[in-house]
């Protein structure tokens, strides 16, 4: 028997009821069914701009949150060895000279949070680079270095330095990733393959000569590419490898859109970014080296960070839905990135401008960010749910949590660009409702929860477009959208269960509506 006695919501079908609704969409989930541990690969890592933008209070206050409320245990990020870190320099008679302090603040602020660097060893020292080609208005050198045995001794040096500094059982858990996307040549890697993978052998060889426990691997590439080769170029010349990486985005045309002018197009293939997963994972395993682990160090939906999509509430669905079909394939899905602090084409003019960010330079949490949040919140324990577009679990205290979502691609084709669609006033479309069915509850007392992401529920962009979209924002707006967007419980209820039995509730849905809810034991 289950008597509810209290209920607070703020819409009028979601009482609890034991019928189901003619034509909706029903979620069944049986406590006793036990899928197994969850898999938690979609917080493992999270991606940022560079290793400079890390040592700005703005930056560390952000990911501080987002270590509490997403999860994510490692972050990557580009420009580690770039002039601005300070890492490398030669005098005249091209004696070497390193210095680790900024690379030193960064790394001692990751830690104390609890966090882990995901080491991506790139750009080129100014002084160590091959030729002058450079990328982003932080000016990263792609060239090769000038004289490997200099490279070889900066890695070495540097290496060993963490291992002094924070012990050798710590560098056992980082994982070092050689270069950042190398098959754009021209863009990232001014060489070819060969000369890629000249430089990974090095590189590798190097970090192993410190301790072979320390984990290395590549090849770092955009679009699911060079992975067989590089499994290939490993074996056969007998290279250290750990993990494959790779980056995968969902976008169907388009190139990177600096000004967002160029514009790109999201794919209408409901199987984009999450094919590319599974594809990778098969050619790991068909492969002479099928043990590899395989990290998706960059991925979203899209690789403009002028693409409005990222601010959309269209963004949460996309995420859940990636997650859910690819987190069985990867070791990890690292998103890019977790903050709109991001100068890759110079610092943003406007507080909402397709940036890549889960926040804004506001701290304004986008609804990418409540999908991470939601994610994070789940038991430790997945429970069976049929429903494609779910995921159920529980945890070792016997509270219960179910998310749930819809996920349709809303862009209406070549005819318009992302940049026009997604800064739109879009309003989602009604679908059937979705009944929740959850058998064999344990007798007792719960606490029903219930949360909401989608068009204006949760969603920072709409907030802003109410507010005409001002080219800056005061104080006052941004304590505006921050209120009107704080993730707090919209539906509350006290239920009592008294012998095992089953707990039904209707839910309106739209489309890439997201909705989390948990019983909470009392």
């Amino acid at each position: 028997m289950i008597r509810t006695l209290f209920f607070a919501c703020l819409f009028l079908n979601c009482f609890i009821v034991t019928a189901q609704t003619t034509g909706s969409r029903v979620i069944a989930v049986d406590v006793s069914r036990v899928k197994g541990k969850l898999n938690r690969s979609y917080n493992f890592c999270v991606g940022a701009g560079r290793a400079n933008e890390g040592l700005r209070a703005d930056w560390q206050r952000q990911l501080r949150m987002l270590k509490r409320d997403c999860g994510f245990r490692y972050i990557r990020f580009h420009g580690l060895l770039t002039d601005d870190m300070g890492v490398y320099r030669e005098d005249k008679a091209g004696k070497q000279y390193y210095n680790y302090q900024y690379v030193d603040e960064l790394f001692d602020f990751l830690l104390s949070i609890g966090m882990k660097p995901f080491v991506e060893l790139s750009f080129m020292p100014n002084d160590l680079a091959s030729g002058n080609k450079k990328v982003f208005w932080w000016k990263g050198n792609i060239t090769p270095p000038k004289d490997y045995k200099k490279w070889d001794a900066l890695i070495s040096n540097l290496v060993k330095h963490w291992k002094e500094r924070y012990g050798d059982k710590e560098i056992r858990s980082w994982y070092f990733e050689v270069w950042n996307e190398p098959n754009l040549k021209g863009l990232f890697f001014t060489g070819d393959m060969s000369d890629y993978f000249k430089l990974y052998r090095e590189t590798a060889t190097t970090i192993k000569a410190v301790s072979p426990e320390y984990r290395v691997g590549g090849p770092a590439t955009a679009g699911n590419a060079w992975v067989p080769e590089m499994i290939n170029f490993c074996s056969q010349n007998q290279v250290p490898i750990d993990f494959i990486s790779t980056h995968t985005y969902g976008i169907k045309q388009g190139f990177l859109d600096a000004d967002g002018n160029t514009g790109t197009i999201i794919s209408p293939d409901k199987a984009s970014v999450y094919g590319d997963m599974i594809n990778t994972s098969k050619q790991i395993k068909q492969s002479v080296l099928p043990g590899l682990e395989l990290h998706y160090t960059e991925w979203s939906s899209s690789y403009s960070p002028t693409d409005p999509i990222h601010d959309s509430y269209h963004e949460a669905a996309y995420i859940l839905d990636k997650v859910k079909h690819a987190s069985g394939f990867v070791n990890s899905m690292s998103y890019w990135t977790f903050t709109d602090i991001f100068e890759e084409i110079g610092p943003r003019l406007r507080p909402f401008h397709g940036g890549f960010g889960l926040l804004n330079y506001q701290d304004i949490k986008k609804p990418a960010y409540y999908a991470y949040q939601f994610l994070n919140k789940l038991g430790d324990i997945e429970l069976d749910s049929p429903d494609a577009a779910s995921i159920a679990s529980k945890d070792k205290n016997g509270n219960l949590q179910l998310l749930f979502w819809n996920f349709t691609v809303a862009h209406p084709g070549d005819a318009i660009d992302d940049q026009v669609f997604f800064k739109r006033d879009l309003p989602s479309k009604t679908l059937a409702p979705a009944e929740v069915s959850i058998k064999n509850v344990n007798p007792g007392r719960y606490k029903l929860l219930v949360y909401k992401v989608g068009y204006k529920s949760n969603d920072a962009y709409s907030v802003y477009q109410g507010l005409k979209a001002p080219w800056q924002l005061t104080r006052q707006q941004v304590d505006t959208i921050k209120r009107s967007t704080d993730g707090k419980a919209f539906g509350t209820a006290i239920i009592n269960v008294t012998a095992k039995g089953t707990i039904t509730k209707i839910f309106p849905m739209r489309e890439n509506d997201v909705y989390f809810i948990t019983l909470q034991r009392l």
